[in-house]
């Protein structure tokens, strides 16, 4: 059990609600609040916590104490609000067989309080007051009646707000002007991992106003090669949390905002209408595509990221701009599966690092109004070789989500429904050889350094790397039948659906690219020889 409460601590009635006749231990920590602190006088202390978060945190850390060291029973309260000196401000208690475990859970439940919890405090001194004080600074000086967190770090530090800035600020395009501007943006970032990770931290720098965080996950082990917000001492914490910390850490003048929960169609009309611009940081479909529908019906501009391996693609959507939400290219939801999740495939750490600051870098470009963004394009990335390809993409006046849109401010309702699937435009490495698809035109759209001589095994194959194609004039025939290839099926079906739009209707993407072709021929399936 852990409880946030206003009234005064009754240490006697809480022991009395642990009482089990198999209890041989108990032990109980009482914070109290004392009149002195660093040679100061202390007059009172104020506590706030964030109900919600506190409260999930501190049930969670009663659960682990329980599990880690076998007690029977466990409790922790906390005051909030104003406490005047010789209140009780924590009680922590465990009963268990034996004291030493007793005196171990009880230690460990009261540091991951002060250490985890959402909880913050101010103490007012005869000659002023100490402002909201974070939980390490506290620690640091034995305070046992000291917790923060959730809005750690928020204690301002001894230079001002402009000396932050002051290099990005001697440039011509931002100026003082330019940095009121990204002081007033609000941006929500959706996932706070791979690329959340560097966006957050290099929006913070740059002196966004008010970032928010939209995270449900907790911190996993294999996170961490990847997701450097954190560290080791996270793993199993809330991630929307240990990332909110790390942010303030790094500018404790930007305002963070904790959304501890997964983006859903019920929550994410409220949310996307208290901000000014939406990063998509997420690495599913589904998810991926009502952000995207959330942020045209909301009317707020969103900058997307996807990486596979060592190869990214960028995409910003604008209402005010000429450019494409997710389903002027892909009308319906690609198929969960389509292509290898990084638990999958796998992925180098450092290449959604870079498509996050990509993403903090479009999202500065517009609030700041510089030139360069994406607009009416997508960019693609492969980092193996530093090769780069923009496609360009200008918005579909069919488009079922965006064609229309409401301007800012406009109302709007999601379903609350499965996304539809993808529509057919994949084709797997059997069509490439199946008499009744025939004739299908192989259009190979990798770079000469990604092919091999004969490796495709078809005889109609046109060589036309994506690195060389214009969207306004594609050199296919509407009504003859293609199947276009890349190494992993990523480039090929993003410009199989553009092409449907576009009037080819007998476009496919041969799913899984040649790599997966490989598997195939290797396994002794279609076109192998066997």
């Amino acid at each position: 059990m852990f409880e946030l409460g206003g009234e005064p601590l009754c240490a006697d009635a809480l022991k009395a609600g642990l009482a089990h006749p198999d209890a041989g231990g108990y032990a109980a920590f009482e914070g109290w609040v004392r009149r002195h602190n660093e040679g100061r006088d202390v007059v009172r202390l104020e506590y706030e916590a964030y109900a919600e978060l506190a409260e999930k945190e501190g049930a969670r850390i009663i659960a682990e104490a329980k599990e880690r060291f076998g007690v029977i029973s466990a409790a922790c309260v906390h005051r909030v609000g104003m406490l005047e000196i010789g209140d009780m401000a924590v009680w922590a208690g465990v009963c268990s067989a034996h004291r030493a475990e007793a005196f171990a859970a009880c230690r460990y439940i009261i540091d991951e309080i002060k250490h985890r919890a959402a909880i913050w405090k101010k103490e007012y001194y005869a000659d002023g007051d100490s402002g909201w004080v974070n939980c390490e600074r506290c620690a640091a000086h034995g305070h046992g009646h000291a917790y923060a967190h959730g809005r750690a770090n928020t204690a301002k530090p001894a230079f001002a707000e402009e000396d932050l800035y002051e290099r990005q600020m001697t440039l011509a395009e931002v100026g003082e002007e330019g940095q009121q501007r990204l002081k007033s943006a609000r941006i929500l970032v959706v996932g706070a991992g791979g690329l959340g990770s560097p966006a957050l931290l290099y929006l913070a720098a740059a002196g966004v106003g008010v970032l928010g965080i939209c995270e449900g996950d907790t911190l996993e082990p294999s996170n961490l090669h990847r997701q450097v917000l954190y560290g080791h001492a996270g793993v199993g914490k809330p991630k929307a949390a240990l990332a909110a910390e790390r942010v303030r850490e790094t500018n404790p003048y930007t305002e963070v905002r904790v959304h501890d929960a997964a983006l859903t169609p019920e929550n994410g009309p409220d949310l996307f209408q208290k901000y000014d611009m939406i990063l998509d940081c997420t690495d599913g479909f589904a998810v991926k595509w009502l952000i995207n529908d959330l942020a045209v019906r909301a009317g707020v501009p969103a900058v997307f990221a996807s990486v596979y391996q060592y190869e990214g693609q960028l995409q910003v959507y604008d209402p005010a701009a000429p450019g494409p939400c997710l389903r002027c290219l892909w009308p319906e939801t690609p198929q969960a599966g389509c292509v290898g999740t990084c638990a999958d495939v796998g992925i180098l750490g450092v290449v959604p690092g870079v498509f996050g600051a990509l993403q903090a870098m479009e999202a500065l470009k517009h609030f700041l109004g510089l030139s360069g963004g994406l607009k009416e394009e997508v960019l693609l990335m492969n980092l193996l070789t530093l090769g780069t390809q923009k496609f360009k993409a200008p918005r579909n006046p069919a488009c079922p989500v965006c064609a229309g849109a409401p301007s800012r401010g406009a109302t709007a309702e999601i379903a609350a429904k499965p996304p539809a699937v993808n529509g057919g435009v994949e084709v797997g490495p059997g069509a490439l050889w199946d008499p009744a698809e025939a004739p299908l035109t192989v259009v190979d759209l990798r770079e000469a350094h990604e092919r091999a001589p004969g490796d495709l095994g078809v005889e109609r194959v046109l060589h036309m790397p994506g690195s060389a194609w214009d969207l306004d004039s594609p050199p296919l025939d509407p009504e003859d039948r293609y199947v276009l290839c890349c190494v992993r099926g990523v480039r090929s079906r993003m410009l199989a659906g553009r092409l449907r739009q576009l009037g080819y209707p007998h476009v496919y993407s041969l799913r899984g690219g040649t790599l997966g072709l490989r598997k195939v021929r290797a396994a002794g399936g279609a076109g192998s020889g066997a």
